[in-house]
């Protein structure tokens, strides 16, 4: 008889089948942070959490997989890269503990998408308002770049979620280019149907698909990451972090504030 055993969180196919299982967010996320299928993930996740940060060696890591954070019935998503070393694997929340998310939810509270306009820990009260954000890779990687190998080992994971919100799904907010190109893939194999020539990255770029099946329409808009450098650099200003946040929660109908620009944010 074929041996029907799932397959164990160590291996490289436990995404896939624990994914597949999943009847909800919540399921989805329980089953995420046990997952260790990528070794060199796993050993710099958890080697980070021994060899803590001067500023947070009283602390105790997470130093596990990473689940995306906000309401199971969000008609917006954002999708970034993988958890900070020092943030999300420290404190168990995505963009949480970190200067990107101190960026992202800045940004997030101004144009009225979360209760509050810091993110330090789980336990802080913040809430997402029709918002949820995720990303492609739930571990952190070495040098924030995880392999091509990592990112299709955690797609199951991404293409799960997506189908679970999919019910109230309307649009996307897509950060950074190696989320975008990890996206398109996972939309397509969902049924969703890509424009040709592909659609490219870049700040503020929009596109529609429409469903295989039925009249459906999902909105793409792409923004830079919220990186500490490309905030320090300049190349991505919180103007404009908020103008494309907004711009997502329009086309997801969303109640929001219209994004201000403060005089001295040059673009």
């Amino acid at each position: 008889m074929p041996d029907t055993t799932p397959p164990a969180p160590e291996a490289a196919g436990f995404p896939a089948a624990a994914a597949s299982e999943a009847r909800s967010v919540a399921e989805l996320d329980a089953a995420l942070t046990t997952c260790r299928a990528c070794p060199r993930l796993v050993a710099w996740r958890e080697e980070t959490a021994r060899v803590k940060r001067p500023a947070f060696v009283d602390q105790e890591y997470w130093a596990r997989p990473v689940p995306g954070f906000g309401p199971p019935d969000a008609p917006l998503a954002l999708v970034g890269l993988a958890p900070a070393a020092h943030g999300g694997n420290r404190t168990g929340r995505i963009f949480t503990g970190d200067a990107s998310g101190d960026a992202l939810f800045a940004a997030l509270y101004d144009v009225g998408l979360a209760s509050r306009p810091t993110a330090t820990h789980r336990g802080d009260g913040l809430r997402l308002h029709g918002v949820r954000v995720t990303m492609p890779v739930h571990c952190a990687p070495p040098g924030n770049r995880p392999t091509t190998a990592e990112r299709d080992t955690c797609r199951p994971w991404l293409a799960r979620e997506l189908a679970l919100l999919s019910p109230a799904l309307r649009a996307v907010v897509v950060l950074g280019g190696f989320a975008w190109q990890t996206l398109l893939p996972v939309l397509a194999d969902a049924g969703w149907q890509l424009p040709r020539p592909r659609p490219a990255f870049g700040h503020g770029a929009e596109t529609t698909l429409t469903s295989s099946v039925g009249q459906r329409t999902l909105h793409l808009v792409g923004g830079y990451h919220p990186s500490q450098r490309n905030m320090s650099t300049r190349t991505l200003t919180p103007a404009q972090l908020r103008e494309v946040l907004f711009r997502g929660a329009v086309l997801a109908r969303l109640p929001a504030v219209p994004p201000r620009r403060d005089p001295q944010e040059a673009t």
